[in-house]
């Protein structure tokens, strides 16, 4: 648009009236156009069936220096976007052509419009052409094609992927752990450099320390109280360590005399001039300190030089360590490392065990001790309370349920006498391998159109479990509602069950609900050991789920 209007205006000083507006329309305005965007949108088809996709595609001519932005998300409502390919682009000269492909869907028939979409180009909004869309259903061929009842229900091994994930993050949660633990503990950590001039023996250290002294920049930058506090504490260590003697804390004097004692008892065969030496560098490293005094530069070096040549000496007038003490020293350092071990070990073993106390007692604290105590040992119906449950419906007229496992359809052999009334009986039924917890759920047709005798039903269910071998029955008896409405009868009580497989009688509870209606009955059957809170907590949920079809 500059060089446009610059060549306008030099055209307008030589050109004037019909002649300069000649020249606009018919050569100026071509040129703008084309700088103008120019978009395209197009779809491989309007015809589609459910769930097949459309291929929109949306193209954008524009100067190279255009900034473009294609729509993004569900902005094709009511199609649903399936996904949107990367941007193509081909450029020519100083323009370029920008090709946006989109997959759209829908999964519904019927006809819908495709709104246009919004192109913004160097911020301002240009938009594309809207379209309509033809979505056909499926035909099913249900002359050719057999159609085939719903398949009974089948018993499959429960899956373990769950296990394997809870092993797999304990497992993760241990290696974590244990990393932790001999990282910031067993691990044997490098030493810096001031822990292995500590390890270094006294005698060593002490030359080395008065080295760093000699490369240091006290002297320079006037610092001549650290340089002398510095000097005298490296020898006073070192007599502290190596001569065992109170250097720290001795003032001067004092410690001029404990090594003239040690030098007439013979324990230290130190010159008589090597001390006096010293006392004279520790008496001036006393003025430096105390006294503000500044020796030369050449004094102070000369200090330096003397103190390590007394160490030296110091080192030499201390007596050969005999066998003896070498092998106390060798004991020594062993004690001295199964010390440590035994700290370390002890740090461990303490960690692991508060962090699993801790552990242990948040979740007593938390879910109650026999709540953790369930769990550690595997409860088997707090197992079944907290797997994975299914709703199913069993058999005909139905009875819908959830429950924690599938319930498996039992073979029924009728007596000859009950033939006469039953036209046929579909049971399911799932028991616990561990305890007395049963499902079960029985739906049957009558040969007559009548009402069933509940009494006699609910007499009939408790013979059968007089001749299992329960004793003690107590039975109650209350009206029952679905949440849909339908009305039927609950019988409940406690008594002592046997258990499978066994002769032991065991305290448990039974739950009995009924419906009927003209031609048929259904009934739900649940037993369970007393006290089982876990137990209760399913029959609730397995109840608070039941619902019947009353339409035979």
């Amino acid at each position: 648009m500059y060089m446009i209007s610059t060549k306008l205006k030099r055209i307008s000083r030589t050109w004037s009236g019909p002649a300069l507006l000649l020249y606009i329309l018919f050569f100026a305005n071509p040129v703008i156009a084309q700088l103008q965007p120019v978009i395209h949108s197009k779809a491989d088809t309007t015809n589609i069936k459910i769930g097949e996709q459309i291929k929109f595609t949306v193209t954008v001519e524009v100067d190279s220096t255009a900034q473009v932005f294609f729509p993004e998300g569900q902005t094709f409502s009511p199609l649903e976007t399936v996904e949107a390919f990367k941007t193509d682009t081909t450029r020519k000269k100083d323009r370029i052509t920008l090709q946006k492909i989109y997959a759209l869907t829908q999964f519904d028939s019927g006809s819908y419009v495709l709104p246009a979409q919004r192109i913004e180009i160097n911020g301002d909004g240009f938009f594309t052409d809207s379209l309509q869309v033809d979505v056909a259903t499926v035909a099913v061929d249900t002359v050719n094609q057999k159609m085939y009842d719903i398949k009974p229900l089948i018993s499959v091994q429960k899956s373990n992927s769950d296990f394997w994930k809870i092993l797999l993050i304990v497992l993760l949660i241990i290696a974590i752990a244990g990393g932790l633990i001999y990282w910031f503990i067993i691990r044997k950590k490098p030493l810096t450099e001031d822990e292995k001039v500590a390890l270094l023996p006294p005698y060593d250290r002490a030359l080395l320390e008065l080295k760093r002294l000699e490369n240091s920049k006290y002297l320079i930058e006037d610092k001549y109280k650290v340089y002398y506090s510095e000097l005298t504490a490296i020898v006073r260590s070192y007599l502290e360590e190596e001569v065992h003697i109170s250097a720290l804390e001795s003032t001067t004097g004092e410690l001029i005399d404990k090594l003239e004692m040690l030098q007439d008892a013979g324990e230290l065969k130190l010159q008589y001039n090597t001390i006096k030496q010293f006392e004279s560098i520790l008496q001036t490293a006393d003025l430096v300190k105390f006294a503000r005094s500044k020796p030369p530069i050449k004094v102070a070096e000369q200090d330096r030089k003397a103190i390590e040549e007394i160490v030296i000496k110091t080192k030499e007038a201390l007596p050969e360590p005999t066998e003896e003490e070498l092998l106390e020293q060798e004991e020594y350092q062993k004690i001295i490392a199964l010390k440590n071990r035994k700290k370390k070990i002890i740090s461990i073993t303490s960690a692991a065990a508060i962090v699993i106390l801790v552990s242990i007692g948040g979740l007593i604290t938390y879910l109650g001790p026999s709540y953790v105590w369930d769990t550690i040992t595997g409860h088997p119906t707090k197992s079944l309370l907290e797997g994975e449950w299914v709703s199913s419906s069993y058999g005909y007229p139905p009875i819908i349920v959830e429950t924690p496992e599938v319930l498996v359809r039992q073979e029924v052999k009728l007596p000859p006498e009950a033939k006469a009334n039953i036209k046929e009986l579909q049971a399911f039924m799932y028991r616990s391998e561990k305890g007395l917890f049963t499902i079960g759920t029985t739906s049957t047709t009558l040969n007559k159109p009548e009402e069933p005798d509940f009494n006699q039903v609910v007499e009939q269910i408790l013979k059968n479990f007089e001749d299992q071998g329960a004793k003690n029955i107590i039975t109650k008896q209350e009206e029952f509602v679905t949440l849909s409405g339908v009305k039927g009868i609950k019988v409940f009580g406690r008594g002592n069950f046997p258990l499978p497989d066994s002769k032991d009688l065991v305290s448990g509870q039974y739950t009995i609900i009924l419906f009927g209606g003209n031609g048929f009955q259904q009934q739900l059957i649940l037993s369970w050991l007393d006290e089982d809170v876990y137990a209760e907590e399913i029959v609730n949920r397995i109840i608070g789920s039941l619902e019947v079809k009353t339409e035979a």
